[in-house]
């Protein structure tokens, strides 16, 4: 023992409220909050995130935002490889010599907004099966990154991932409420969401001042809905959440144009969509039809 710790920084699970303690003493770490940097420090939530990605050793796993990296040497006991990119060069070296027991992890510097992640998963996870996303998500960038994640079309098999409770709720609601909205629609066209647990703030060090849901998304090989204009399809759905209290005739004629007005009425009523409902009520299968005529219309 040293000042207390224990002499080998690689002595015990790290996912633990002391074991976590130790190591941001012993490396004078200090948490930036505009990272985002909680660290979970419970070893069921980390068991259960581990389970839902259903690894292997023929499957990979990337990680976004490892921390000191408690996820992630539990997922290395689980894949066969997993890659981890870590934004705050000054965890590189801690999470290299905390992880060096582990030789199928590689830490990446880097901003996974930033990064082409196709071409990271062709590269370093050639020879294996299947890739899955496994992350305790920043909470400040989860939204983008999600979006990029899904919005790439990387070869991946699930997203499994940590984020704010609300969050969880937005991604996984069904149409007719408060909570469904544009990521709601997004998440069900690229893939199948489901809640795998609830975590409360109290497992984190620090704690944060919300509480967490992991999600777990399995993706679709294909969207549930053909649409002819990809593009198109998503601008009709963030126009139709734009205002959120208007109508859809209403968020159609912002999106149209104000000359256009009569059709944002018309083009949903042609398709026996009343073009008073808010766009909250409106299925996936009712926004890809709207776009759908949208485009046929402009040729």
């Amino acid at each position: 023992m040293t000042n207390g710790l224990p002499d080998s920084p690689n002595a015990g699970d790290i996912g633990t409220p002391k074991r976590t303690r130790e190591i941001v003493a012993r490396y004078g770490f200090t948490f930036r909050k505009r990272l985002g940097q909680n660290f979970l420090v419970d070893g069921n939530v980390l068991r259960r995130i581990v389970e839902a990605a259903e690894l292997g050793p023929a499957k990979g796993a990337l990680e976004i935002g490892p921390g000191i990296g408690a996820l992630t040497e539990r997922l290395a006991r689980a894949a066969g490889k997993v890659v981890a990119i870590e934004l705050d060069r000054r965890l590189i070296p801690i999470l290299e010599e905390l992880l060096e027991p582990h030789r199928n992890v590689e830490i990446v510097h880097g901003d996974a907004l930033k990064l082409d992640l196709k071409r990271l998963i062709a590269e370093r996870f050639a020879g294996l099966d299947q890739v899955s996303v496994v992350a305790n998500l920043p909470y400040y960038a989860t939204t983008p990154i999600l979006m990029k994640l899904l919005e790439d079309r990387l070869p991946l098999e699930s997203i499994v991932v940590m984020v704010q409770k609300e969050v969880a709720w937005r991604m996984t609601a069904p149409p007719g409420g408060k909570d469904y909205g544009s990521l709601s629609v997004a998440v069900r066209y690229f893939a199948e969401p489901e809640i795998v647990c609830l975590v409360p703030r109290g497992v984190f060090v620090p704690p944060p001042n919300v509480d967490s849901a992991v999600v777990r998304l399995k993706m679709r090989e294909r969207p549930p809905v053909d649409v002819r204009d990809e593009a198109l399809f998503f601008r009709v759905v963030h126009a139709a959440f734009a205002q959120r209290r208007k109508t859809l005739a209403n968020n159609l004629t912002a999106l149209l144009g104000r000359e256009r007005r009569r059709e944002a009425a018309e083009l949903p009523a042609s398709l026996g969509i009343d073009p008073g409902r808010r766009g909250e009520t409106l299925t996936l299968e009712e926004f890809a039809a709207l776009a759908n005529e949208l485009a046929l219309r402009q040729g």
